[in-house]
């Protein structure tokens, strides 16, 4: 069963359905290589927009289609049900533990394997990702 969709970006900004990194930015840059680096990337781009608080970046440049459209089925649309997710949000840290790509699959998918801190604990998720036009983009999380 999966992660209701309203609370997708909560937790991948809290540590399993809303994105915060460790190892974003200049870390994930140097931590990965290849396809690795470009999933590592867009788990960063989610959390620095996610801290921005940028619902629209967030919307149109992090999450997938499918996700985005979920999402604006909720009043207010997906700018709005990521504005109300964020406020939720206690930490934006997110540590990528491994990052597993298959570009076998039409359309490409990967999964990173992170922990993030959520009220005090520690909290293993998996991001998955699928590439949409050329960029990876945050499709859901287990």
């Amino acid at each position: 069963m999966g992660i209701p969709r309203h609370r997708v970006v909560a937790l991948l900004c809290v540590g399993v359905p809303a994105v915060g990194l460790t190892a974003c930015g200049s870390t994930a840059s140097t931590a990965f290589k290849g396809e690795q680096h470009e999933v590592a990337q867009a788990v960063s781009n989610l959390q620095t927009d996610a801290r921005n608080t940028d619902e629209q970046k967030i919307c149109t440049d992090d999450l997938a289609r499918a996700l985005v459209t979920s999402l604006g089925s909720a009043s207010g649309g997906c700018k709005e049900a990521i504005k109300n997710q964020l406020t939720d949000v206690d930490s934006f840290d997110v540590t990528i533990q491994s990052i597993q790509v298959n570009p076998a699959h039409t359309p490409p998918t990967a999964s990173a394997s992170v922990t993030s801190t959520y009220s005090g604990k520690t909290r293993p998720s998996t991001l998955l990702l699928v590439k949409e036009a050329g960029k990876w983009k945050i499709s859901g999380v287990q």
